[in-house]
């Protein structure tokens, strides 16, 4: 599946990080902001993928890669209408660039806290798939970001409104940029 050869200046921002950094609700809050559609990337997940997490069980590259592939085809329908943000784990750079091989405009933010932070975060959440026990194998399977990636990344220890606030200034830099 190539990009698609349709023009539009419209972005798609993928927020990305282990379970429990707020993928969801910073997503969800920035759509907000930029009047975008939001796509959750659990919602995408196979009922095998999600039966072993329930579980406890990690999932591997090929678990992912048709959950992947479907992300991709979702965000490139969705930005037709307008720029898109996506809350989706990412945690690899093969991911990562998955995504931009099949995604036009696509922009990664990074979401990252020390492991406490993120743990207390799972523990105080409810009703998630996703059980705390598997936060390690998350954080083992992360490949962060590097400088050679162009990803804002922003630390999540900072209270949830400055936290939407950065996040907000950093996709209108992105956005004002594209249109110089």
């Amino acid at each position: 599946m190539a990009a698609s050869t349709r023009p539009t200046q419209n972005y798609v921002f993928i927020v990305l990080g282990v379970s429990g950094v707020g993928k969801s609700s910073i997503a969800s809050s920035l759509a907000e902001r930029l009047d975008a559609q939001f796509i959750e990337a659990d919602d995408y997940h196979s009922c095998e993928n999600r039966k072993a997490m329930e579980q406890g069980i990690p999932l591997d590259d090929k678990m992912r890669l048709p959950w992947l592939l479907s992300l991709c085809r979702a965000a490139e329908a969705a930005r037709d209408g307008g720029h898109v943000v996506m809350a989706c784990s990412a945690l690899k750079r093969q991911y990562r660039d998955l995504f931009r091989t099949h995604i036009e405009r696509v922009q990664f933010v990074y979401l990252h806290a020390g492991r406490d932070v993120v743990a207390r975060r799972i523990a105080e959440r409810s009703g998630h798939f996703m059980p705390p026990s598997l936060l390690d194998t998350q954080i083992a399977a992360l490949e962060p970001p590097t400088s050679d990636e162009g990803v804002i990344t922003i630390d999540v220890s900072a209270p949830r409104s400055a936290i939407e606030n950065e996040v907000e200034e950093s996709a209108r830099r992105i956005l004002c940029q594209s249109l110089s």
